[in-house]
């Protein structure tokens, strides 16, 4: 039997292992990653309170469309900073705080189309939009905005 297939030998290897394992693994920056997620997923959220209350104001919309309004502008100001590569770096310094509030969808719709974007603007980033972030999602977002343009329409 050979010194490492024997019980005690197992043991000291396993115990290598761990102090390898140890020595390499990178400190955890929990509390400063936590902190980073609340004040920029915060600001995220007071900035959409903020064009909110704005929409009703400055606009005259009820509290609804308010709401309504500040998701939009949310939506389309993250999609035109991941197109541009602002929003990625932000997420990467606010880590889940970027994901939780509204502009985590957009950035999730936006990112994958823009990696494919060399394929041409319809077998690439149209595409990818399709497959990456679901039909149903593109789907109900176009069908949404064609029901509200006819609605307004309709309606004036």
């Amino acid at each position: 039997m050979t010194e490492n297939s024997s019980p005690s030998g197992i043991k000291t290897a396993l115990e290598r292992y761990a102090a390898l394992v140890q020595r390499f693994t990178p400190k955890s920056k929990l509390g400063q990653g936590c902190l980073r997620a609340f004040w920029v997923g915060g600001s995220i959220c007071l900035l959409g309170q903020c064009i909110a209350d704005a929409g009703s104001a400055w606009l005259g919309l009820p509290s609804a469309a308010a709401s309504t309004f500040a998701s939009i502008v949310l939506v389309f100001f993250t999609a035109l900073l991941t197109g541009v590569g602002v929003f990625d770096r932000l997420a990467r310094y606010a880590g889940a705080g970027t994901v939780v509030p509204i502009t985590g969808f957009a950035n999730a719709v936006v990112s994958p189309a823009m990696e494919f974007k060399a394929e041409g603007w319809v077998l690439g980033t149209g595409a990818r939009l399709f497959t990456i972030a679901g039909p149903v999602l593109v789907y109900g977002i176009s069908a949404s905005v064609a029901v509200g343009i006819l609605y307004y329409f309709i309606r004036w």
